[in-house]
């Protein structure tokens, strides 16, 4: 049976795409309080505004690629069984050829009925208000936003409760809940943490690659090919 490798990825796994990691040192958007385009309370109060800011984003996807390090994850399903949980709201990881990928915060390239939210649809131009679901309600964009319930959690819990090796790639592990599905795997599995500037130090079963993701990957890979 092949080995189950599970990757938890976040904005620095795009980043080498070109995809920038929307907040940076004073806590704006792209220029926008968070508060703004990344709540339910911002939508009601601003939705052209929200709606603008991820037609904005959406455009973006349409002119980046994967970058190596989303290829060498989805090479990584010939050796092994590769499930991919990513904060990332981008396709870079399906269009790298990765097959099975949950997006805990949603997809950029799905909108979902403001009336009902499993009434979810693909969408590739910009949505404006008038864009209705088939009961006649605006669509919003299929992003979890901030004190919204993250849908896919249990099932990527689910999946880290079956790891064999854990990747964790561009991300801080600060935010919650995606943060605590460390917790998840089974205890003393390895765990391989891809950051630039990680936040950690290694300690028994937890090895910190200090790089970008491109050339963290490959680094991982090659010690993960040495203990299997």
């Amino acid at each position: 049976m092949k080995k189950h490798i599970v990757v938890l990825t976040g904005a620095g796994m795009s980043a080498e795409s070109g995809i920038k990691t929307f907040r940076d040192a004073n806590g704006l958007w792209e220029g926008h309080d968070v508060m703004e385009v990344a709540t339910p309370e911002g939508f009601r109060a601003n939705p052209e505004l929200v709606l603008d800011f991820y037609n904005q984003r959406r455009r973006q996807l349409f002119e980046v690629s994967p970058n190596q390090a989303h290829m060498d994850l989805a090479t990584l399903e010939r050796e092994f069984k590769v499930s991919i949980i990513t904060q990332n709201v981008d396709d870079l990881h399906e269009r790298a050829g990765s097959s099975n990928v949950i997006h805990l915060h949603g997809e950029l390239l799905k909108v979902r009925s403001t009336y009902d939210a499993l009434d979810i649809q693909k969408w590739t131009t910009d949505l404006i208000l008038g864009d209705t679901c088939k009961k006649g309600y605006q669509l919003r964009p299929h992003i979890v936003w901030f004190g919204e319930d993250v849908p896919m959690m249990q099932s990527a819990i689910n999946i880290c409760e079956t790891a064999h090796i854990l990747i964790i790639i561009g991300t801080s592990m600060q935010v919650y809940p995606a943060a605590g599905l460390i917790h998840y795997v089974p205890t003393n599995t390895p765990i391989y943490f891809i950051d630039p500037k990680p936040a950690i130090e290694s300690k028994h079963n937890l090895t910190v690659i200090a790089k970008p993701a491109t050339t963290g990957i490959k680094e991982a890979i090659q010690k993960i090919k040495i203990i299997c």
